[in-house]
């Protein structure tokens, strides 16, 4: 008997994707058969990227991983998304007990609209815990900003903020 394809869904803004979001890529690339990094538009962000530019960033950050895509979708409910693909597991990245507790309100309700969907959650390494898609935006800007930033995010997004940095600075 053939085991079922493992699905997951790791979801986010990721603007832009971080080294933190990296590494929980890497962890469900191998945790799961396949892993589907979703792309989300949330209307109460006002984004730095475009979701295009977003998922060009991620799509070069992962190119190696051949067992890991990249979707988007937008006005759906995280678990219609998963159901929509096929998922079985949404994968969450846990830094703190209040994203622990936000999560936790989110997967019971995520339960409710669908039994048979497993919420995973799973704890970076220390040294990226404090790593954040909205930190890294509110580094750019002051005098040396490059040397701190390029710490936390691949090397392709650091050559994107530079550049987008500069067309908003006219630069």
């Amino acid at each position: 008997m053939e085991r079922e394809e493992r699905v997951a869904i790791y979801a986010g803004t990721f603007d832009p994707i971080t080294l933190g979001h990296l590494w929980m890529i890497e962890a469900g690339a191998k945790m799961f058969d396949k892993l589907v990094v979703a792309v989300g538009t949330n209307p109460e962000k006002n984004c730095y990227f475009s979701t295009d530019d977003r998922i060009q960033m991620i799509e070069e950050s992962i190119r190696n991983m051949k067992n890991v895509v990249v979707d988007n979708y937008t006005d759906k409910f995280l678990i219609k998304h998963a159901e929509s693909i096929g998922a079985k597991f949404i994968l969450r990245g846990i830094r703190s007990t209040a994203d622990y507790e936000y999560e936790k309100s989110l997967s019971y309700v995520n339960r409710h609209l669908n039994t048979e969907i497993i919420t995973v959650f799973i704890l970076p390494p220390r040294e990226l815990i404090e790593i954040s898609s909205s930190i890294v935006r509110g580094l750019i800007g002051p005098e040396g900003w490059e040397e701190v930033v390029r710490n936390y995010v691949p090397d392709c997004v650091f050559e994107k903020l530079i550049a987008e940095h500069g067309r908003r600075s006219g630069l």
